[in-house]
């Protein structure tokens, strides 16, 4: 009986340490996939872009424009409410109503456009991402990636997602200089 512990207990330990040793093995990093995407010099030219675009800056104008509005409708309120007839509130109210649309409207607009842009962006770079993710996690010897939004810690030197960022420049701009 007391050999047949002995030898569970050694069994145990052979295990203990073999498992420890390929865990030593396994090289694990983590990687914020969007952060990584929307970081490259290809998606922010593309945001910068799109957001010097006339269509975007009219856009903008209008829900600044319709927020000043409804702005100044609401001192007015606070200044003539009193002194108002049923007819100039209700009158006034409606004026505010269509003022709420209207930047209503243009913020969904603008959240639509860009939504837009995010989508595009990705699309565009989705293979070259693909690339550079599968050239710098060989580099590294990476045998486990983990999405960073499923990470509680980790350290600065388990992140890939500079060295993605990087490897994706370098892709997109050579492609670039070869147009």
């Amino acid at each position: 009986m007391r050999n047949l512990k002995a030898f569970v207990l050694l069994l145990v330990g052979v295990v203990s340490f073999s498992s420890v040793a390929v865990a030593a093995e396994d090289k694990i990093a983590i990687l914020d996939v969007q952060q990584a995407m929307f970081a490259s010099d290809y998606a922010q030219s593309r945001v910068k872009q799109s957001l010097e675009s006339a269509d975007f800056v009219a856009l903008k104008a209008k829900a600044e424009g319709s927020a000043a509005d409804l702005q100044a409708m609401s001192k007015e309120v606070e200044a003539k409410r009193l002194t108002w007839s049923a007819e100039q509130a209700e009158s006034h109210q409606k004026r505010m109503s269509y003022a709420k649309a209207d930047y209503d409207l243009a913020v969904q607009k603008i959240q639509g456009e860009q939504k837009q842009l995010q989508q595009k962006i990705l699309q565009d770079l989705s293979p070259t991402f693909q690339q550079a993710l599968t050239e710098v996690i060989q580099e590294e010897g990476i045998t486990l990636l983990l999405r960073a939004e499923s990470v509680l810690s980790a350290s600065a030197e388990n992140n890939l997602t500079a060295k993605v960022v990087d490897r994706l420049n370098q892709k997109t701009n050579a492609v670039n200089e070869d147009k």
